[in-house]
C-alpha cells in the first residue's frame, strides 16, 4: 500500500518501507536494462539473424521483436518483464486511488479514471503477452499482444494527460504542474515516434529499400523509451509517498 512518510502505522507492523521514487526507478530500470542487454547481445553475437528480414536487404539494427526472440536474449527479457509486471499493476491501482481522491465529486473524471486503470492493466498484460510469446513461436499471438500494448498505451497516455490537465487547473502544486508538462511532451513524442515507425515499416514492406527497416527499428526504440519515461513521471506524482509491506495487527489474525 502507499502511505505518506508521516502516516500513523500504529495498527500495522511494517516489514518493508520503500520510497515511491526508488520503487518507480527500480520498476523502470528492469525493462530498460533488459532491453539494452538484449540489443547489445543481438548486435554482437546474433547480428545476421537479428537483422534479417524477408526483403534480404542491408539492415543495421534489429527490431525489438527480433532482439528479444533469440537465446539467451529471450530469457533475459522475459525475466526482466516478469519481475517488473507486479509493480506496474500496483502502480496502476495506486493511480486509480489517487484519482478517486482528487475527483470524488466529478463523475466524468471518475469514469475516465476507471478507463485509465483498464488501459494500464491492458498495456501491462499486452506487454506480458508479446514478451512470453515471441514472434518466432506464434507470430499472430505476438502481433496481437503488440497491438494491445501500443493501443492501450497511447489511450492511457491520452487519458492521463487529460486528467492531469484538470488537476493542474484546480490544484496549484509545482510538482504536479511539472508532471503534467512532461506527460504531455512525452505523449506527443511517443505519438510522433509511433507514426514514424509505422511509416518506415510500411515503406520497408512495400519497397524493400536498404536501411529503411533500420529507421523503423530506431523509432521503435524511441517509442519504448518514451513510454518508460512517461511512467517515470510518477516520481512527481507520488514523490512524498512510500510503498509499505506490513503484517496485520495481532487482534486481526484469525
Amino acid at each position: 500500500m502507499l502511505q505518506g512518510p508521516y502516516s500513523s502505522l500504529d495498527r500495522d507492523r511494517p516489514l518493508i518501507r520503500l520510497p515511491v521514487a526508488s520503487f518507480t526507478v527500480a520498476t523502470v530500470l528492469l525493462p530498460l536494462t533488459g532491453f539494452i542487454a538484449c540489443l547489445f547481445i543481438s548486435l554482437i553475437y546474433h547480428f545476421e539473424d537479428a537483422t534479417y528480414t524477408h526483403c534480404q536487404v542491408s539492415n543495421y539494427l534489429p527490431s525489438i521483436s527480433a532482439a528479444i526472440s533469440l537465446v539467451p536474449e529471450r530469457y533475459i527479457w522475459r525475466c526482466c518483464i516478469g519481475l517488473h509486471s507486479a509493480p506496474r499493476y500496483l502502480l496502476a491501482a495506486a493511480y486509480f486511488n489517487f484519482y478517486r481522491g482528487r475527483f470524488a465529486n466529478r463523475l466524468p473524471e471518475l469514469l475516465l479514471s476507471g478507463l485509465a486503470l483498464l488501459c494500464s492493466l491492458a498495456e501491462n498484460t499486452g506487454l506480458l503477452l508479446l514478451t512470453y510469446v515471441s514472434s518466432t513461436e506464434t507470430y499472430s499471438v505476438h502481433k496481437n499482444g503488440f497491438i494491445v500494448f501500443i493501443a492501450s498505451s497511447l489511450l492511457h497516455m491520452l487519458i492521463t494527460c487529460w486528467l492531469w490537465q484538470v488537476i493542474r487547473r484546480y490544484y496549484v502544486n509545482p510538482e504536479e504542474v511539472t508532471s503534467y508538462r512532461w506527460k504531455v511532451r512525452l505523449f506527443l513524442f511517443n505519438v510522433s515516434c509511433c507514426a514514424a515507425a509505422a511509416y518506415f515499416f510500411r515503406r520497408h514492406n512495400n519497397y524493400c529499400e536498404t536501411g529503411v527497416y533500420t529507421l523503423f527499428a530506431f523509432f521503435e526504440y524511441l517509442v519504448v523509451f518514451s513510454n518508460m519515461a512517461f511512467h517515470v513521471t510518477a516520481l512527481w506524482d507520488f514523490g512524498n509517498k512510500e510503498v509499505i509491506v506490513a503484517t496485520p495487527p495481532e487482534d486481526k489474525r484469525y
